[in-house]
């Protein structure tokens, strides 16, 4: 079959410029949803008489033939056919003969491409909100079994207060909610049809919008042709959703990684998510949260991609439009496959060692704030407490000791209004215990979310 445009022309394109110019090894992602977009549209040509309804019934016979071709294996899209749409109106013409020149009719592969990859990414988009709540699923398992289980809390990566671990878990869900809000937001633009909107200025032929848009489950049409056909704006938010999806990956990855090293001790990993050295054979790797911090990278550059590509194009359609899939297409891949490892790696990788982060609780000053607390109890004004007890750790740090093993006497040297029971008040269980602000690490608090985290996901 001869190019849509060969009339136009009177000599063919140079071999390697019709490779170049090729999208057919990337876009035949797209052909279940091109499939389903051309029916849809061929139904709406028969509903509206622009062909007759038996035209349409076997036009759409045909599309169907071809769909469980492909669905069998027996039609393999590929090049010399330029891109999926022309390869499924070729293969459609030799099917069902010159009626499948018809389908075309009152659309164009500007519009039509840009309703696949809105039907292709709401799909996705769909898959990945499953992802991220099986991983915010496995992350509240963790945390249920945690909640008593102390862990340092760090600002500026200096020991800060300590932490009911199963509120440092939560926090990453909470994250995790954010993304999947973001990717609902971000399916609401995605979910409206170009479809009819043609090469850029709509068409005279009696075509309507609404029925292909209904058909195919989309919410609302484009009402601007020009718009429908150039925007690229869900593309750039999908990305940028997913850009922040693999920055909470990958912040949870950093910290697993500094979990499992000999220096912090808090966490093993199983073999089931580690590797080994070719070289030193006492080496177990964590190379599941390494890819994915690396991964992140891989992502943003996609971000970075898009929006260089329509930053200076004009109204409507241009061919720079081909580079956006490629992005797209491994966004998706890299986002759903690293949310699929870090559950894996959540629920079968590690295993939390509870001395070790006892211990570690234990042997610091964390529970400094505490001490000023129990001053301000005491009727102390907070920044005379705070100044009191910067002096004692200063004495603790001249002496080689914790605040625990300070004597009373040595405390009411600085104030006092230091009891006996300022030793259990500084126990590190009783230091989180008393946290019980709303949102805080204390273990009513996280009870709560834990309770409110079950009702919403395991429901």
């Amino acid at each position: 079959m001869s190019k849509a445009w060969s009339n136009r022309f009177d000599k063919s394109l140079d071999p390697f410029i019709e490779q170049f110019n090729s999208s057919i090894n990337f876009d035949k992602n797209l052909i279940i949803e091109d499939l389903d977009c051309s029916i849809a549209h061929a139904r709406m040509l028969g509903i509206n008489q622009i062909i007759s309804v038996k035209e349409s019934e076997i036009i759409i016979n045909g599309l169907n033939e071809i769909k469980n071709e492909y669905l069998k294996g027996e039609f393999i899209p590929c090049f010399p056919s330029e891109d999926i749409h022309y390869c499924i109106e070729e293969k459609l013409i030799n099917l069902i003969g010159d009626l499948g020149k018809k389908l075309h009719t009152g659309r164009s592969r500007n519009d039509q491409v840009g309703t696949d990859l809105r039907l292709w990414l709401r799909k996705k988009i769909d898959e990945i909100i499953d992802l991220i709540i099986d991983l915010q699923k496995a992350l509240l398992s963790l945390a249920d079994k945690n909640l008593y289980t102390l862990i340092p809390g760090y600002t500026h990566l200096q020991r800060a207060q300590p932490l009911s671990f199963a509120h440092h878990l939560l926090a990453y869900i909470e994250m995790l909610q954010r993304d999947i809000d973001r990717l609902h937001n971000v399916r609401d633009r995605v979910n409206i049809s170009p479809l009819g909107a043609a090469a850029l200025a709509g068409t005279k032929i009696k075509i309507d919008r609404f029925v292909t848009a209904k058909e195919l489950g989309f919410k609302d049409i484009y009402k601007n042709s020009l718009d429908a056909v150039s925007d690229r704006d869900f593309a750039v938010e999908f990305v940028a959703a997913s850009s922040l999806i693999m920055t909470h990956l990958s912040r949870l990855s950093e910290e697993i990684i500094l979990w499992v090293t000999d220096e912090f001790s808090f966490a093993t990993l199983t073999d089931k998510c580690a590797t080994g050295s070719s070289l030193m054979p006492q080496k177990k790797n964590p190379d599941v949260p390494e890819l994915i911090r690396g991964k992140t990278g891989r992502v943003f550059g996609h971000l970075q991609a898009l929006l260089t590509i329509i930053k200076g194009l004009p109204l409507a359609y241009n061919k720079d439009f081909q580079e956006d899939k490629e992005p797209i297409f491994d966004t998706v891949k890299t986002v759903a496959d690293c949310l699929k490892a870090m559950n894996i790696l959540i629920k079968d990788g590690l295993i939390i060692e509870k001395e070790n982060l006892l211990r570690s609780v234990e042997e610091d000053f964390s529970n400094s704030t505490d001490l000023a607390d129990y001053l301000v109890s005491k009727n102390v004004p907070f920044r005379e407490a705070y100044q009191t007890v910067g002096s004692i750790v200063k004495l603790c740090l001249s002496k080689k000791k914790l605040l625990k093993d300070l004597s009373l006497a040595e405390f009411q040297d600085f104030n006092e209004k230091f009891e006996e029971d300022i030793f259990e008040k500084l126990t590190p269980r009783n230091v989180v215990d008393s946290r019980n602000s709303i949102g805080g690490t204390g273990f009513e608090q996280v009870s709560l979310q834990l309770k409110s985290w079950k009702s919403k996901l395991l429901n």
